[in-house]
């Protein structure tokens, strides 16, 4: 067995498999092992006795679920009106420029993925970029560069 599949069978072994655990299993699963892998969803689909495909549809519903493994640092890049008006699309650009990915992607190394958000809630700050739960404010695509090298 591997080091995932012991992981997931001591995750899954700590539940009782009732209506309403599939939500707080799938975020549990993602949470330790970082993303929702095809091994896991089996698993989870035998032990909730349901098919692979309603696993998939919860997940699949909900941003919050990923299918791939995520990077060690996640860059979220807001887009909301006022990030939007002060330049989060330039700045968007600059990460995926920099990072040599586009949103929803995953860097080769596995250091950083790229997410876009509708909105942090920081628009007084905008545009904004968050880097872990690090929020850095008033960016420039000059400060991109700048902030991307300190995750390095």
């Amino acid at each position: 067995m591997s080091l995932m599949s012991d992981k997931l069978t001591e995750i899954l072994s700590s539940y009782k498999w009732e209506k309403g655990t599939l939500i707080p299993v799938l975020q549990k699963v993602q949470r330790e092992l970082g993303y929702l892998s095809e091994e896991a969803i089996s698993e989870i689909a035998k032990r909730a006795r349901i098919s692979k495909n309603e696993v998939f549809g919860v997940a699949s519903f909900y941003a919050q679920f990923y299918f791939t493994p995520r990077g060690k640092h996640t860059v979220k890049v807001c887009l909301g009106t006022s990030c939007h008006v002060r330049g989060g699309p330039r700045i968007l650009e600059a990460v995926e420029r920099g990072l040599g990915i586009e949103t929803g992607e995953t860097t080769e190394d596995c250091k950083f993925s790229l997410e876009r958000v509708a909105c942090f809630g920081c628009c007084a700050l905008s545009p904004v970029m968050v880097v872990g739960g690090t929020v850095y404010s008033r960016m420039t695509p000059k400060k991109v560069k700048e902030i991307l090298r300190l995750y390095q």
